[in-house]
């Protein structure tokens, strides 16, 4: 399901380094209620994104002490986990067991943050885990329990007891019917580089992840293009080499593209990535121009 053509894309036209100012708003602050967007400076020429990576400030609350307490996290495993790649820091820590404010998303603390935000996609009460269609189809049954077989929910070995056991069965964000509505709509449009299905159907660490960052966004009232732009800087801090190729590619073809344009199956799906870091590939070893 791609949401852009090369039709449509080529009507803009201006430098990579005119991109991030202009589309990407990835220095989203969220503040209590308070959510207003700042302009990052912009990545270098080389569209390199790893030398001027995005950050992401969100209200992270009590949610570490909910997921703690609902059993989604078992505190144990988790920190035994990041014991054997160096210990979690006194920052991190906080984050399972103290109410926070604001805490920075950084590269340094990306992969703590991804399993955070998984369990909450996970545990979170949402429809979207219940869709017939998607992670409850019966098609994708294993051991009688259609969601229980994804990467997502077999590869959560960070709780107590069984995934299946906590999932979408805890309180731990709270949406309106509007917000429900708009992580619904939003999480329709956001595809990853490691799968070919969406955040609504989230199979992977990641997919169930990025549904967690979007309903703690979506509560704190952030709007449907501040959602896009946080989605897109996590992203790019997950997945690195990806998004500095859909960089270079944008930068060669001279492409405007929004936060919501990136983060589509033609460029951030498993399948689309794939046939942009072809085309790059190309471009690089001098090949003409692709009409693809």
């Amino acid at each position: 399901m791609e949401q852009s053509t090369e039709e449509n894309i080529k009507q803009h036209i201006i430098p990579w380094a005119a991109i991030v100012a202009v589309a990407l708003f990835l220095g989203l602050w969220l503040s209590g209620q308070d959510i207003s967007a700042r302009a990052a400076q912009a990545f270098p020429s080389s569209a390199q994104w790893s030398e001027s990576l995005p950050t992401l400030s969100i209200e992270w609350g009590d949610t570490g002490r909910k997921l703690v307490e609902s059993g989604a996290i078992d505190p144990e495993k988790f920190e035994q986990l990041y014991e054997e790649r160096g210990g979690l820091s006194t920052e991190e820590r906080a984050l399972l067991y103290e109410d926070s404010g604001a805490v920075v998303v950084t590269k340094e603390n990306a992969g703590v943050f991804l399993n955070l935000l998984w369990a909450v996609g996970i545990a979170n009460e949402n429809p979207i885990l219940f869709d017939p269609d998607e992670m409850m189809n019966p098609v994708y049954a294993n051991a009688g329990s259609p969601a229980s077989g994804f990467a997502s929910t077999g590869g959560w070995t960070l709780a107590h007891g069984s995934a299946m056991n906590h999932y979408g069965k805890h309180s731990i964000i709270s949406l309106t019917p509007h917000q429900q509505k708009l992580v619904d709509d939003v999480s329709r449009n956001i595809y990853r580089p490691c799968c070919n299905n969406s955040t609504h159907f989230p199979d992977c660490n990641h997919g169930m992840a990025m549904l967690g960052l979007l309903e703690i966004l979506a509560s704190q009232g952030a709007s449907e293009e501040e959602m896009y732009s946080a989605a897109l800087a996590v992203n790019s801090l997950w997945f690195l080499d990806a998004y500095d190729t859909i960089g270079a590619y944008a930068n060669e073809k001279g492409l405007l593209l929004s936060p919501q344009e990136m983060l589509s199956a033609y460029y951030s799906s498993a399948s689309g990535f794939a046939k942009v870091a072809e085309q790059v590939s190309t471009l690089r070893q001098g090949g003409s121009s692709c009409s693809a």
